[in-house]
């Protein structure tokens, strides 16, 4: 039954994804399928091996410890703020960013970064079929940040024809950045954390192969990556610090306004209808949530919490999540964990519009133009890897 399940799910992503297809005849399927094998390997070994779990574990306990640093600064500044035994959610998940921002920003200072990235990046154009660049800014979005990926491609971006733009937001939208994935293992299981991010590149190209269908030239294929500006070390650290806080007062602003905006919606429909907005929204991504993997009786809660995180962020809907997942089997609260690790929100296409536009104002316009279209192919991203984790869970 999980066998046939995973198929259908495979099938289903395939069809939604080609209802927007702009070229179905140039889909390139070897590439597709060669991926789709390297997720169902690499999902076997982060989710069922011991080697997996090492990895998965490694990195919990790395970004743990950058938290327990992290947390020095915030007791000598914030100590005797919280009630004992009790922190609030800012202070323990979001500014902590601040000091992954600056690890961040001390690893691209000299450049280890770049290499990193850049040696990924190759690794990748050479089964994802695509170019260099597309390959590099995947990476590159789910390291240094969904808007920042942007600068470091300036130049190139104002010259991009439409499919290859499309690609690189589309990529920025189904990854998350670096800075914050110690935030997310505060709130769901490291190693559906890793899985996701991992997943999230290779279903990323796969998607974009069906819905945005093209070649890239040899003479096209070029990639020019802009340098930083020249500044000391410690204007660096100015500057990562201040884009550390910056990140986690927006975050915590929009969890402000988002949840309390969903419990007076909600407040609405119960009071008109006698059913809240998030169930309605439930029952509506309930099939997805089945196709998914997802238990038939547990389909409802999950496309609640699936939907929550598109129309809101996936921080609202981890949050959910831990309120409701000893209700529900490690099976689903994997399935979900895997598919709420990504930027695939409505917030989303307006930090990537607003990124591209304050670059290059063409650009940005045209960013906007197919914002809806990059939002459903993001969508459809986490829903294949959550539909690949589902075989081996």
């Amino acid at each position: 039954m999980k066998i046939l399940i995973f198929i259908v799910g495979l099938i289903v992503v395939y069809l939604l994804a080609l209802l927007v297809s702009s070229d179905r005849k140039k889909i390139k399927y070897r590439p597709i399928i060669v991926m789709i094998i390297i997720e169902l390997i690499l999902s076997y070994i982060f989710l069922s091996t011991k080697f997996g779990e090492a990895i998965a574990k490694g990195l919990s306990d790395f970004f743990a410890s950058l938290l327990a640093t992290a947390g020095a600064g915030i007791n000598f500044v914030f100590g005797g703020l919280a009630n004992k035994g009790e922190a609030p959610f800012f202070l323990t998940v979001l500014l902590p960013i601040i000091f992954v921002a600056i690890i961040i920003g001390i690893l691209q200072y000299f450049k280890i970064l770049p290499l990193v990235i850049r040696g990924i990046g190759w690794l990748l154009s050479k089964v994802n079929g695509l170019g260099k660049l597309e390959s590099y800014n995947a990476v590159a979005a789910a390291i240094v940040g969904q808007g920042e990926v942007f600068i470091t491609v300036k130049d190139q971006l104002s010259q991009l024809p439409k499919k290859r733009l499309y690609t690189l937001c589309a990529s920025s939208m189904s990854t998350v950045s670096m800075s914050i994935v110690g935030s997310y293992m505060k709130m769901i299981e490291p190693k559906y954390v890793v899985t996701a991010i991992v997943l999230n590149l290779f279903s990323g190209f796969i998607i974009i192969h069906i819905i945005n269908p093209y070649t890239v030239s040899q003479e096209e294929d070029i990639l020019e990556i802009n340098e930083a500006k020249k500044e000391s070390f410690f204007e660096m650290l100015t500057e990562y610090i201040l884009l550390g806080f910056k990140m986690a007062v927006i975050i915590a602003a929009m969890l402000i306004g988002f949840v309390a905006l969903m419990a007076a919606i909600n407040n609405i429909f119960t009071y008109f209808f006698h059913i809240s907005f998030q169930q309605i929204l439930g029952y509506i991504f309930s099939p997805l949530a089945f196709i998914m993997g997802v238990p038939a009786h547990e389909a409802v809660q999950a496309g609640n919490i699936m939907a929550t995180k598109v129309v809101t962020n996936e921080f609202v809907a981890m949050i959910d999540l831990t309120h409701i997942q000893q209700h529900l089997s490690s099976r689903t609260v994997g399935i979900i964990s895997v598919f709420l690790v990504s930027f695939a929100n409505f917030s989303s296409i307006g930090n990537i519009a607003g990124a591209t536009k304050g670059i290059s104002d063409k650009q940005g316009n045209v960013v906007a133009s197919f914002g809806l279209r990059l939002l459903y192919g993001a969508t459809l991203v986490s829903v294949l890897s959550a539909v690949i984790v589902s075989v081996v869970l």
